[in-house]
C-alpha cells in the first residue's frame, strides 16, 4: 500500500469515528426506564438525516462515551430524527438526563437494513418485543406511506406490562390502517388490562398467514428472536422469509474493534439486519 493510499485510509478512518453535533429538540419518556430523544441532525448534513429502516447511529455523551442505537424515526423524515433507548447503563443513563438545546455526538448510520424494497406484494409480518419495537418502527412507517404497494400487514408486539409498551398512541393508530393487523400482549396485566397476556409466540394462534407469500421481521430479546422464528417456520414460513435484527455490544460501528463479533459476522458491519439462514446456528448456540 502506497504512502498516498494510507494516508487517505487514515483520513477515511478519523472522519467516520468522529462524532459531528448534534442538538436535542426533545426528550419523550416512553416508559419508566425508555425514552425517545428528538434530534436535530447535525448542520453539516445539510438539515436531513437519511437513513434507511434498521439502521444505527452511535450517539455520544460528551465526556461519558458513546453506545449503538437503532434509529427509530420516519425514513421520510430525514429532518426529524428520533431514537428510543433503553437506560441500562453510564451512556444511556447520563443520554436520559439531556434537555433541550443541550449537545450530543453523532456518527452513522451504520448497518444493514429491513428489506422494504424486497417485500413489494407481499404480506408482512413483523413481531417484536421490548425495546424490539424501536427497530421496526421505521419498516411500519414505510409500509404504511405506501399501504397500496404491500400485502396484508400483521403487527404481533409483547411487553412486560401494560406499562412498558411502547408507542401506545400509535399502536393504535396503525390498528386502523386498511388489511393491518396490531395484536399486543403483556406478561403479566394489571386490573385496568384488557387484553392478551403471554409470549408474542402465543399470538400467533390469533393470526392465519399465508405462508408462501408472507416475509416475517423480527426484533427483541434473543429468546424470543428464536422461539418467534420457530414458531413462524412451524407456520409455513421458510428461514429465507425471516429477517431478525441483532444487538451485540457495538462499539466502533465499522468492525474494526471486535466487541460484536457473532461468529463469522460483525454485527455492526454484516448487520445488525440479517436473514434468518445467515445466523440461525449461531442463535442456537449459548454465550455466542
Amino acid at each position: 500500500m502506497s504512502l498516498t493510499t494510507l494516508m487517505e485510509h487514515d483520513t477515511k478512518s478519523s472522519e467516520i469515528m468522529a462524532p459531528s453535533f448534534a442538538l436535542v429538540k426533545r426528550v419523550i419518556w416512553e416508559t419508566d426506564d425508555t425514552y425517545t430523544l428528538l434530534i436535530d441532525p447535525p448542520a453539516e448534513n445539510g438539515g436531513g438525516f437519511p437513513f434507511a429502516p434498521g439502521q444505527f447511529n452511535m450517539v455520544y455523551a460528551y465526556g461519558v462515551g458513546e453506545a449503538a442505537i437503532s434509529i427509530s424515526s420516519d425514513p421520510a423524515k430525514p429532518d426529524q430524527l428520533a431514537h428510543t433507548i433503553h437506560r441500562v447503563g453510564t451512556v444511556t443513563s447520563a443520554l436520559s438526563r439531556l434537555k433541550r438545546g443541550d449537545m450530543i455526538g453523532l456518527r452513522g448510520p451504520f448497518g444493514t437494513s429491513w428489506p422494504i424494497d424486497e417485500v413489494v406484494g407481499k404480506d408482512v409480518c413483523i413481531a417484536a418485543g421490548g425495546i424490539g419495537l424501536a427497530p421496526l418502527r421505521p419498516v411500519i412507517y414505510s409500509l404504511l406511506r405506501r399501504r397500496e404497494k404491500y400485502g396484508r400487514i400483521v403487527i404481533l408486539y409483547g411487553a412486560r406490562s401494560p406499562l412498558d409498551l411502547l408507542y401506545r398512541v400509535e399502536l393504535e393508530q396503525w390498528s386502523k390502517a386498511r388489511n393491518t393487523d396490531v395484536i399486543v400482549t403483556v406478561d403479566r396485566g394489571d386490573s385496568s388490562w384488557k387484553g392478551h397476556i403471554g409470549v408474542v409466540t402465543g399470538l400467533f394462534s390469533y393470526v392465519k398467514l399465508d405462508s408462501p407469500s408472507t416475509v416475517a421481521m423480527v426484533c427483541g430479546p434473543e429468546v424470543m428472536m428464536k422461539y418467534t422464528c420457530e414458531e413462524l417456520q412451524r407456520r409455513g414460513l421458510r428461514s429465507d422469509q425471516i429477517f431478525v435484527s441483532l444487538e451485540r455490544n457495538m462499539k466502533c460501528g465499522v468492525g474494526l474493534c471486535g466487541h460484536c463479533q457473532f461468529g463469522p459476522h460483525f454485527i455492526c458491519k454484516d448487520g445488525p439486519v440479517f436473514r434468518l439462514p445467515v445466523v440461525n446456528q449461531l442463535l442456537e448456540k449459548k454465550e455466542i
